[in-house]
């Protein structure tokens, strides 16, 4: 299936610009991982070319031998410039950022300051596999507070799991995904503020992974936890990486809420120098002149989404979907199919499509697999009747 998608070279839908010919010239660890007859959906890259602001931004650098050492400012200026015209969150204080090498090695220094070796971090199962492996190699323990039936808090469950995290007079945090990945939830309002109010009644500390912010459905809205009220002594970990497919390209913000900032102020310097200057380049850009890139991006994301749930209906009705408001990612039920735990495995093995597995995302992950929706129609359509074919 090497066919050139639909789209043309001048199609705003990014996901439609690449064929898999091109594609597969890539080195990246999406198209390496597995041979060239696999489709991969897998790992959170798009098939999209770089949007031609970042493109830019990063071959100028090039071009002048800026590749040193990221200095100054300019990171945090743009995503507060863009969250506020985005999402009204006009309270990001440049001063309570810290950049980070990523969001995932920016949390561990979170947590780092807001917890001690054999302290607890809670977590919404299943949810994004490193938060298990990041949390436990740094000694700390996952408390799981599952997601209810619907895919979203629960706050009785949640408040259990504050309670078991902090017994003993122990420091706790919470570790939450929004939009949480790999449901596709977005949170709202009133359930981040009663989150807030619950997290500070046991006196757990709020660190959130909002790498997905900018990629909600047009008919949702993603609401930032630290414009909550009673979110002042929270974090957020935010990056262009995943709405921009920026993952080889280093850079995170650290956010504090107001009450945080002498915590923030406690981390090291030295954590400053694991983010890339060409990536700090590249994430400022994105947030600063990519806003019509990612536009056209969601509506083809809305697109795909709406394509899933017709190819699912037709090709494979025993799975069970609700598509997600936010993420390129869908989460699949598998588990009426008889492929047991690992429903990944069998596509994999007789359809020749990679998807991600499910019981790595912890309790509620076994008989679900995670598919990555950001790629052409295309690829989706053929991926799902292969997926068919493996039954």
């Amino acid at each position: 299936m090497e066919q050139t998608p639909h789209g043309s070279p001048d199609d705003p839908n990014p996901l439609r610009r690449l064929s898999l010919e091109q594609l597969r010239r890539r080195t990246s660890i999406k198209w390496r991982e597995y041979p060239d007859d696999v489709l991969p959906l897998w790992v959170a890259e798009m098939d999209v070319p770089l949007a031609e602001p970042v493109a830019r931004a990063v071959t100028e650098a090039v071009a002048i031998g800026d590749t040193g050492y990221p200095a100054g400012t300019g990171y945090a200026e743009a995503l507060a410039s863009f969250a506020s015209g985005r999402w009204g969150w006009d309270t990001l204080a440049v001063e309570r950022t810290r950049l980070v090498p990523d969001v995932m090695l920016g949390i561990v220094e979170v947590l780092k300051l807001l917890t001690g070796p054999g302290d607890a971090v809670v977590v919404n199962c299943p949810v994004y596999n490193p938060f298990y492996l990041f949390v436990e190699h740094m000694d700390r323990r996952v408390v799981e507070a599952p997601l209810d039936e619907r895919s979203r808090i629960d706050l009785t469950v949640l408040e259990d799991a504050f309670r078991r995290a902090v017994r003993g007079g122990r420091r706790a945090a919470y570790l939450l995904c929004s939009p949480h990945n790999p449901t596709g939830t977005v949170h709202t309002a009133d359930e981040l503020a009663a989150v807030a109010a619950l997290a500070d009644r046991h006196g757990v500390r709020v660190v959130v992974d909002e790498i997905h912010a900018p990629v909600v459905s047009r008919s949702a809205r993603f609401v930032p936890y630290l414009s909550v009220p009673g979110a002042d002594r929270g974090f957020s970990v935010m990056s262009a990486s995943k709405a921009w497919n920026l993952a080889g390209l280093k850079a995170a913000l650290a956010v504090a809420g107001p009450a945080a900032a002498d915590d923030l102020a406690r981390m090291p310097p030295e954590v400053g120098h694991g983010p890339s200057h060409l990536g700090a380049i590249a994430h400022t850009a994105a947030f600063r002149d990519g806003g019509d890139w990612l536009d056209a991006l969601l509506d083809g994301l809305d697109d795909n989404r709406r394509l899933l749930d017709e190819l699912l209906a037709k090709y494979l009705p025993g799975v069970r979907h609700r598509p997600g408001e936010g993420t390129y990612l869908a989460w699949l039920d598998c588990r009426a199919l008889g492929l047991g735990d690992d429903p990944a495995a069998a596509f994999l093995e007789r359809g020749r499509v990679a998807l991600h597995s499910g019981p790595p995302f912890g309790t509620g992950g076994a008989g679900h697999a995670r598919l990555n929706l950001a790629t052409s129609p295309e690829v989706l359509t053929e991926a799902v009747r292969r997926m068919a074919g493996a039954l």
